[in-house]
């Protein structure tokens, strides 16, 4: 049976956000199987071939969120408001056609312009000869990799937060390892990384397709009218998310690319490998707080701004749910930067100082929760739009300014992304304040923090008291430590009733037993 719209059955509480979110973080363990992966596709095909791989998959990325009209967001809106089933189909149709279209048109003039596109990029001598032939395959990517974001996004707007699991996890991930190691056995090599990359997206929008046929009815998704009142609202919401999203997707995959094209030869290659290697294990402590921001938009899409009270109270629990998890989980990640990666090949391990600041970033941003996406569902047209422009701003800013202190190319973007990233993610909490009236710092908030900022200070200097120990040795000090942590930080930072809110989980770690206290 096809869920109805505006889900009645799924109201704006703290149970269903624990529920929804813990769902999609099992969907986004695909970036933990990418991380784990990412090791292995260089030790196979270098740091310079990964690092040209890692630059045209930013590319792809990068128009994919600029071309699709932020139709992946504007659906999180528009279908969980349809007063119809008409409308909710007739909304999805209409977003495929708007999304899918320019990513079409682009790849078709990327293939056909390939010498010139081909010569704009840097590439180890022994990529050189391959280039061109990579970057027409790889154009293709983009309409599909459009596509299975625009799947997903649809299923998620009907608040079926699981579907993703087996795509994102099996399909997408697994399945590129292994074609990958399959092409390197054959001896390709930036054709091999280009050609497992697209067959494992034709795979997956392939069941992109029936995952659409599950959550809705495909004979009347072919009936449905692209509607021009539906057309507006989509256009109206998209247009004012989109400099929002292209900013978000600019401070994940711009810097790669622009490494690459800045710095000559084999050296842009590997300064984009570096970089994409410090993004993929910076990016672990984001899979809680994504799962919150993806649940949350389209249950706050369905309530009034009239229900700010209501809202507050699960931007809240998000927010000090988010700051518990993800403040440790990153302190954890930038203390072991260097035992990390030792699963690297040793070229890779410049990247160290990379990890520390995009991590220890992501950390500092945990705490103002899924604020973003909050003011996107609530205002999205200027204050979204602003706070992009600030975002780059800043980046450009402190990216220019640790350049002229001599500070090497990769780091420097590093800082400058930091400091973009910061304007992007608290001005929304400003602007939340001062709007609606909304902020996360209802108690317990101020006694979580201070938890999580005391011991995380007593753990750093511990580390830096001990005389340096053996890798197995410093990580079995490290990871007790990190558990209490964030024991502490959930024991001190949620209510009882939010702590009962986690389930089985509370239960079996003690959280919502008053002895532990």
């Amino acid at each position: 049976m096809t869920p109805t719209p505006g889900g009645a059955d799924h109201p704006l509480n703290k149970k269903a956000v624990v529920r929804g979110a813990l769902v999609v973080a099992l969907s986004r363990l695909g970036a933990v199987v990418e991380v784990v992966a990412q090791p292995a596709y260089i030790w196979m095909f270098g740091l310079a071939t990964y690092g040209i791989y890692a630059a045209l998959w930013a590319a792809v990325n990068i128009i994919s969120n600029i071309a699709d009209f932020a139709m992946t967001s504007a659906m999180q809106r528009v279908i969980p408001q349809a007063s119809t089933e008409e409308k909710a189909h007739s909304a999805l149709k209409t977003a495929l056609v708007i999304g899918l279209l320019p990513s079409l048109v682009v790849a078709g003039a990327v293939s056909f312009f390939t010498t010139p596109v081909a010569a704009l990029l840097n590439a180890a001598p022994r990529d050189q000869a391959t280039l061109e032939l990579s970057v027409r395959l790889f154009a293709w990517a983009l309409p599909l990799w459009t596509f299975v974001e625009l799947a997903t996004s649809a299923v998620r707007a009907r608040k079926a937060f699981g579907p993703e699991v087996r795509l994102r996890i099996f399909w997408e991930q697994i399945v590129r390892l292994l074609m990958a190691a399959a092409a390197w056995l054959a001896g390709w090599l930036t054709l091999g990384l280009v050609a497992a990359h697209l067959l494992s997206l034709l795979v997956t929008a392939l069941l992109g397709v029936r995952l659409i046929g599950r959550y809705y009815n495909l004979s009347l998704l072919r009936r449905a009218p692209v509607d021009r009142a539906v057309m507006r609202d989509l256009l109206h919401t998209g247009l004012g998310l989109l400099p929002g999203n292209i900013t978000t997707r600019f401070f994940s995959d711009l810097p790669p690319l622009i490494l690459n094209l800045i710095v000559p030869g084999a050296a842009g290659a590997n300064a984009s490998g570096l970089y994409a290697i410090a993004r993929k294990i910076a990016s672990l402590p984001m899979i809680v707080r994504h799962s919150l921001h993806y649940v949350i938009q389209p249950l706050v899409a369905e309530q009034s701004v009239r229900d700010a009270s209501h809202i507050n109270h699960v931007y809240g629990f998000a927010s000090r749910l988010s700051m518990s998890l993800l403040l440790p989980t990153a302190l954890l990640i930038a203390l072991l930067a260097d035992e990390i990666l030792l699963l690297f090949p040793a070229e890779a391990r410049a990247a160290a100082p990379l990890v520390i600041i995009l991590t220890l970033v992501r950390g500092i941003n945990a705490i103002v929760g899924p604020a973003n996406g909050i003011l996107q569902m609530l205002h999205p047209r200027l204050w979204p739009t602003a706070n992009a422009m600030a975002g780059i701003a800043g980046a450009g800013l402190v990216t220019w300014a640790a350049t002229a202190m001599g500070i090497e190319a990769a780091r420097a973007m590093a800082w400058g992304v930091a400091g973009g990233l910061i304007a992007m993610e608290w001005l929304p909490l400003l602007q939340l304040w001062l709007l609606n009236g909304l902020h996360p710092c209802e108690a317990p908030f101020r006694r979580g923090a201070a938890t999580i900022l005391g011991m995380g200070a007593f753990v750093v200097l511990l580390l830096q008291a001990v005389p340096p120990l053996p890798v197995a040795a410093e990580v079995a000090l490290v990871l007790p430590l990190f558990f209490a942590l964030v024991w502490l930080a959930l024991r001190t930072a949620l209510t009882d009733t939010e702590r009962q809110s986690l389930g089985r989980i509370g239960t079996r770690l003690g959280l919502t037993s008053r002895a532990c206290l």
